[in-house]
C-alpha cells in the first residue's frame, strides 16, 4: 500500500529544491507569455523565510509546493507549482484545499490569488474551486487575473 502524499512547512534549506521545482513547474509558459513567469525569477532564500510555503512529498520526492502570504485580511496564494511530471493528476487541486485550510486555521475568511491571462488552464482550475474573478490589471505582456474565493470559518469550539 502506497502512502498518501503529505505536506509539511519548508525550511531554509529547501530553498534550492523549491526554485528547481517551481522553474520546472512554470517552464511551459515561457512560450506562451515570451518571459519567465515571476515565480521563476524570484529569491526563494527569501520567501522561506517571509512566507508560508508548504510542500506536498510523495514518496520522499517533493512533488508540488504552495506559497502562501497572510495579509491583514486575507490569505494570499503566491505561487502554486506541481512536477511537470506530475500534472495532471489532481495535486493543484489538493495543494488549492490545503491552502483553503491553512486560512481557515489562520482564521481568514477570505483567500486571494493572481494569475496571467494567458495560464487559461489555472484559471479553470480557480474557477472549478469556486474562485470568482474580482478585476484584471494591465501588464506589459497582457492581464493579470486577480481572483478570490469567501471561506467559512470553522468554529474552534
Amino acid at each position: 500500500m502506497t502512502a498518501e502524499p503529505s505536506f509539511r512547512r519548508a525550511g531554509p534549506t529547501d530553498a534550492i529544491a523549491i526554485r528547481e521545482l517551481t522553474r520546472a513547474a512554470y517552464a511551459k509558459w515561457v512560450p506562451v507569455i515570451g518571459r519567465e513567469p515571476k515565480p521563476m525569477r524570484a529569491d526563494y532564500d527569501v520567501a522561506v523565510r517571509d512566507h508560508l510555503i508548504d510542500l506536498l512529498i510523495d514518496a520522499g520526492d517533493v512533488v508540488g509546493l504552495i506559497e502562501m502570504i497572510p495579509r491583514v485580511d486575507h490569505l494570499l496564494i503566491k505561487n502554486v507549482a506541481v512536477r511537470p511530471q506530475s500534472q495532471g493528476n489532481g495535486l493543484g487541486h489538493r495543494l488549492m484545499l490545503h491552502a483553503e485550510q491553512v486560512a481557515q486555521k489562520l482564521r481568514f475568511s477570505e483567500v486571494r490569488l493572481y494569475t496571467h491571462s494567458c495560464f487559461e488552464e489555472n484559471i479553470r482550475l480557480y474557477l472549478s474551486l469556486d474562485y470568482a474573478i474580482d478585476s484584471r490589471d494591465q501588464i506589459a505582456d497582457g492581464f493579470q487575473v486577480n481572483m478570490s474565493k469567501r471561506l467559512s470559518l470553522v468554529s474552534s469550539e
